[in-house]
């Protein structure tokens, strides 16, 4: 097979291919993922794959159309056996070859497509993985950078506020009170706790972002906070703030006074970055 030769891309976008695995991906996340991939470049292709004849597959079909994603029917050749998964590989592998895409996300939380992660990194190409918490390790390590996607999910609306109760009706018999001074006491129904389609946040990984900082840091502890968010991207693909309740990773540290010092500084005229520093503890 003739080597890979990249076009280039009179925009300066990057170029990326949405491939979904709608057997291990649910719909209700699919606008949040599209905004997710739009952060990174244009999702120039949007396939999904799986057997669409089955009413499993319901709730896809009714977004395939707003969001302009091509269906890939595959069907089951044999029971017990998905056929999914390898129509997703060869189509990674032929959009690969074309040489017209940067990167590629791979939507799904199985751990089949660990060794097509490795091999779309090897021919140079950026691995966006997307899937959710149950995403077994091999294969989050095998992407460049990887989502779960309970944390695209929209809030879940507020309830409506309940009106009051009415009074209740005076009965015309009276019971004995014996019976009311006999009966166990009845404890208020609890309200129903609202849905969330969020995870709650995780607890704040400390020595990691304390490893981070000392690797980016300069002789005074300082470092830059885009190098240190690159280097948390590399050692742990899967890092994302907003597992620890915060959108940015300056609101992560800003949040944590007593562990780390965030200011900002003007590296050159007009220009400002981000700078953190570790504090003792």
């Amino acid at each position: 097979m003739k080597p890979r030769t990249h076009v280039a891309h009179d925009d300066g976008q990057r170029r990326l291919a949405v491939l979904i695995d709608a057997d291990n991906a649910q719909a209700s996340v699919i606008e949040g993922l599209l905004a997710e991939v739009a952060k990174y470049g244009l999702a120039s292709v949007k396939r999904i794959y799986g057997d669409f004849t089955t009413q499993q597959q319901a709730q896809w079909k009714k977004v395939l159309l707003k969001h302009s994603i091509s269906p890939v029917q595959q069907f089951a050749y044999t029971s017990g056996k998905n056929a999914t998964d390898s129509a997703l590989i060869i189509d990674a592998m032929d959009l690969m070859y074309t040489g017209r895409f940067d990167g590629m996300c791979l939507v799904s939380s199985d751990s089949d497509f660990t060794r097509l992660a490795q091999r779309l990194r090897e021919e140079g190409l950026t691995v966006y993985g997307f899937g959710e918490h149950k995403t077994p390790d091999p294969f989050v390590q095998a992407c460049d950078k990887f989502i779960y996607t309970e944390v695209l999910r929209a809030e879940a609306p507020e309830p409506a506020a309940a009106a009051p109760a009415k009074p209740a009706q005076k009965t015309a018999a009276k019971k004995p009170a014996t019976a009311k001074a006999n009966a166990p006491a009845q404890e208020p129904a609890a309200a129903p706790a609202p849905a969330s389609g969020k995870a709650a946040p995780q607890p704040v990984p400390f020595n990691l972002l304390r490893q981070a900082i000392e690797e980016a840091s300069d002789d005074e502890g300082w470092a830059h906070l885009g190098a240190m968010g690159a280097y948390l991207n590399k050692i742990k693909p899967n890092f994302d703030p907003r597992l620890y309740g915060q959108k940015k990773l300056s609101d992560l540290l800003r949040k944590q006074p007593k562990h780390f010092n965030v200011i900002e500084r003007e590296t050159s005229p007009g220009v400002k970055a981000l700078f953190v520093r570790a504090l003792p503890g």
